[in-house]
Order: C-alpha cells, then structure tokens, then sequence
C-alpha cells in the first residue's frame, strides 16, 4: 500500500533566503485531491516567518496518531455490538531532546471521550480494552518512538447530542 504527498514552497521574491529570514508558507497536497495549506511551527520559526493560522507538521503528526486510534476505535466498536454516538480527543505531545540529543516527539496522551448509546456501551474494562485493540491496530502508532498513553472516558447518553467539535486553546 503506498501513499501521496506533495509538499510544495517557493520563495518570495523580496526574500534573500541565505539570512534564514525567508517564509516557511507551503502546500501540502494529496492522493485524494485535498490541498492544504501549512507552515512551520511558530515554536519553532518565530513569526511572520511562520503562520500561526495554518496547521504545522507537528500539530498534524499529533493529528494523524490520534485520527488512526480513533478509526481503529470506531471499527472495534462497530465490531463489537456497540453504539458510539460522538468521540472526541484532545490529544496532547511533548517534543523535546532525546537520547542522541535532537528534538523528537517523546511522549503523546491521547484523552478520548467516548459517548455511547444507553444500553450499546461498553463496560469500563472493555473500553480499556478496546483501546488497548486499536493502539496495536493503528499503524501510525506502531512506526513511532514516542510513548503513548490512552486515558479514555466513558460516556453513556439516553439520547444523542453532538459534541462541541470546536477546538479549545
């Protein structure tokens, strides 16, 4: 299985680029025809070389372990008999030096709620050990370093209400 990404940049014409003072603005594009627009980390290239609107690399890495878990979630659950009205993570990383003495992610939490309907939920331990299924299950997080903790929360509804989806900062 192979996958597509495109990562496009192309410096201003008022830039000089050798003094490091150049944008780091750039395209990432995909398989499926999405375009996105991202820029480095602001901190880790201070603004207005970097652009604090758009995603980063680091905030999509964080993105793309805790999108893998949750598929791999949903589809143990779906397997399962189970009924998942809304889930949400807030996942959170820690970049900082490793062993050889460069920066790498070492440490991701991933704090999913779950809400599931009355009646179609686990119990706790099983939720606990879905998630334990979908951590082995999610090949992004089988192809990282960085340690990886799973504090899940149970919830159980008698009717469905969507999650505030917003994100919080």
């Amino acid at each position: 299985m192979k996958h597509f990404a495109k990562v496009t940049w192309a410096k201003h014409p008022q830039e000089s680029f050798t003094d490091h003072c150049y944008h780091r603005t750039h395209q990432w594009q995909f398989d499926g025809g999405a375009h996105i627009q991202a820029s480095s980390s602001p901190h880790i290239v201070p603004v207005p070389m970097s652009d604090p609107a758009l995603v980063d690399p680091e905030e999509t890495f964080l993105a793309s372990v805790a999108s893998c878990h949750m598929l791999f979630f949903l589809h143990i659950a779906a397997q399962g008999g189970y009924q998942v009205l809304n889930y949400s993570d807030e996942a959170t990383s820690c970049l900082q030096k490793n062993q050889a003495n460069h920066l790498a992610f070492t440490h991701i939490q991933l704090k999913p709620v779950i809400d599931f309907r009355a009646g179609k939920a686990p119990s706790q331990e099983q939720l606990e050990k879905m998630h334990v299924q979908a951590h082995k299950q999610c090949f992004i997080a089988q192809s990282i370093r960085a340690s990886i903790d799973i504090l899940p929360t149970l919830k159980i509804s008698e009717t469905y209400e969507r999650f505030d989806h917003s994100i919080k900062k």
